[in-house]
């Protein structure tokens, strides 16, 4: 009898419980997913230049824009809007579906560091050596910093600050609110490329390559460095981390895999043909070391052996960082072609003539793809019709 009266108590406890999670189900589903972005220089504090979203088949001319000189700077894109620099010495935000102007910012010196995106500052260097902080909505400044040299590279973040190196061979760390210094590092040789950050059992740790060749690993808290490793020649790439070794390529002809935690060399790739410097910083993923070539060559390296993989030839030097999204490698040449190739084979899948030389390295977020050419003209391709 018990049973009996349980029975249509527990039927509605149970068709309550249906209906309360039909209306969760259908709330996750009505809420928006979290917009796509690229977000720095390389896509993730890693450098890895991989990015989270897909690159459309054939992907077409949605907008231009044109600044005042050429733009070599790598854009970043958040929350539909594109940042970018140009010699002009101005920051650009752009609408990413339009390519509309929202705000410029009248910069110290050329900017051809790439901006990078977060909680709603935008940051970035110039020619003169004065780091900005800009609100990304408006524009507005937030605070500066003044190095004693250029600033190429783009920054980086760890322990609530952000990292830049400059031309006067210092690592600087900045206090994300104020810019106040909270430490230095000094070098000795210029810092062009970006530092990666990571986390190891000394907490996080910022790990830099200079034109002194060496690798340094950084406690991002207190700025002490832990590890200083020989590369053998003048870098100007940004390191990139993934599966515990550190990549970077040389002006000595060579891309170099230093093991994370030893810090010894696992093994250097060398061109056996003739020696040219890798400006280009390295894309990793999926157990590939994918690096272009001022031989006019992008090559894809065994990430475990250093094994050339294969190569593709171009019509120009490659001077532009590869960008990787999905199964595709995304990257262009000075000659103004800009390109994918499939991943695994190297073999040309897109090709686009942007009519100008390419410096400037690709960007992607929403299926759209954000590059700058030497002429000023900033190109957004897509997926016509989205």
């Amino acid at each position: 009898m018990r049973r009996t009266r349980l029975l249509p108590v527990l039927a509605v406890v149970v068709l309550a419980a249906l209906a309360v999670l039909v209306v969760l189900s259908a709330a996750a589903a009505a809420a928006p997913a979290a917009p796509p972005a690229w977000t720095s220089f390389r896509g993730d504090p890693q450098q890895t230049g991989r990015a989270a979203g897909e690159l459309p088949a054939d992907p077409q001319p949605l907008w231009t824009f044109k600044a005042g000189a050429a733009i070599s700077s790598t854009a970043a894109i958040v929350d539909g809007t594109v940042f970018v620099g140009s010699l002009d010495e101005h920051l650009y935000a752009l609408d990413l579906a339009s390519g509309t102007l929202r705000w410029k910012h009248k910069a110290a010196g050329a900017i051809k560091s790439s901006p990078a995106v977060k909680d709603g500052v935008v940051y970035f260097g110039d020619s003169a050596g004065t780091f900005h902080a800009l609100d990304a909505k408006t524009g507005k400044v937030r605070w500066t910093f003044t190095a004693d040299g250029e600033i190429v590279a783009s920054a980086a973040f760890a322990a609530g600050c952000v990292l830049v190196g400059s031309y006067d061979q210092t690592l600087s760390c900045l206090e994300e609110r104020s810019g106040k210094v909270r430490w230095r590092l000094e070098t000795d040789g210029y810092l062009h490329g970006t530092p990666a950050v990571v986390t190891t059992p000394a907490g996080e740790t910022v790990v830099s390559a200079g034109c002194d060749g060496f690798l340094r690993l950084v406690r991002a808290r207190d700025g002490k460095e832990l590890r200083r490793v020989a590369l053998g020649g003048y870098v100007a790439a940004s390191p990139a981390v993934a599966g515990g070794r550190v990549f970077a390529g040389t002006f000595e002809n060579q891309v170099v895999a230093v093991d994370l935690e030893s810090g010894q060399v696992a093994w250097r790739y060398e061109n056996p043909v003739r020696k040219f410097p890798y400006y280009a910083s390295a894309a990793v993923a999926e157990g590939l070391v994918v690096v272009g070539g001022r031989d006019q060559t992008v090559r894809a390296l065994d990430a475990a052996s250093g094994k050339e993989i294969w190569s593709q030839g171009t019509r120009g030097a490659v001077d532009a960082l590869p960008l990787i999204a999905g199964q595709r490698v995304v990257t262009a040449a000075k000659s103004g072609t800009i390109f994918s190739l499939d991943l695994k084979s190297g073999r040309q899948v897109w090709r686009f003539e942007a009519g100008a030389p390419v410096e400037a390295s690709p960007a992607l977020a929403a299926g759209r793809l954000v590059i700058g050419t030497m002429d000023g003209t900033l190109y957004c391709l897509g997926a016509k019709g989205r």
